[in-house]
């Protein structure tokens, strides 16, 4: 291959992108190539309006354009009930599903000494004001890693001296798998078997 700094460069920054190798990286690179100008611009101000108007929900942490989430807006949700997950990508996955109309929160990651993430870097201090007796139940639905687990148990300790029930999705979800890839089937069996932790 002909050496291409610019197409490097662009491969690189692809690369930076969570499960994308070199070689997705730099079909990516030639897609964006084959770009006319004004897609390729198109696609830029996507990316710079995504980072610019996109924000933390003041609430449950979610990802938002708005002053507060759709989710945590919506007055027909169930606020006695908040199910914790690792990410956004989880939010999506789970909403879905269609069935599960309570809250959420959302962690930002998982506890993991080796990678250097403890609880004071997830956001744990921002769930326990929620916690003020109007929710009756918090389902801890990380994902079914070491990690995971270990985060669930966490929150466990911290959310049951409250007198808040704490349960766990049921395990329709594989071990080792990510939520936002299980079917809304394998899904709406977690939720609906879900345990007392």
């Amino acid at each position: 291959m002909v050496e291409n700094e610019a197409l490097i460069h662009l491969a690189e920054q692809f690369g930076k992108l969570s499960g994308i190798g070199r070689k997705s990286a730099l079909r990516m690179a030639y897609a964006v190539l084959a770009f006319s100008d004004e897609e390729a611009k198109e696609f830029a101000e996507a990316i710079l309006e995504a980072k610019a108007n996109i924000h933390l929900c003041p609430i449950c942490q979610n990802l938002t354009d708005r002053d507060v989430c759709s989710i945590c807006s919506d007055l027909d949700r169930d606020g006695s009930v908040i199910c914790v997950v690792e990410d956004a990508k989880a939010v999506s996955a789970l909403e879905k599903v269609r069935e599960y109309r309570g809250l959420y929160h959302v962690l930002h990651g998982v506890i993991s000494p080796i990678n250097g993430v403890t609880p004071e870097k997830l956001k744990l201090k921002e769930l326990l004001p929620r916690l003020d007796g109007s929710v009756k139940e918090v389902i801890v639905a990380t994902n079914p890693t070491v990690e995971g687990e270990a985060t669930a148990m966490y929150i466990s300790k911290l959310v049951k001296p409250l007198g808040v029930r704490v349960t766990r999705l049921a395990y329709g979800v594989p071990v080792g798998a990510d939520l936002e890839y299980a079917d809304e089937i394998t899904l709406y069996r977690a939720l609906e078997g879900r345990r007392d932790f």
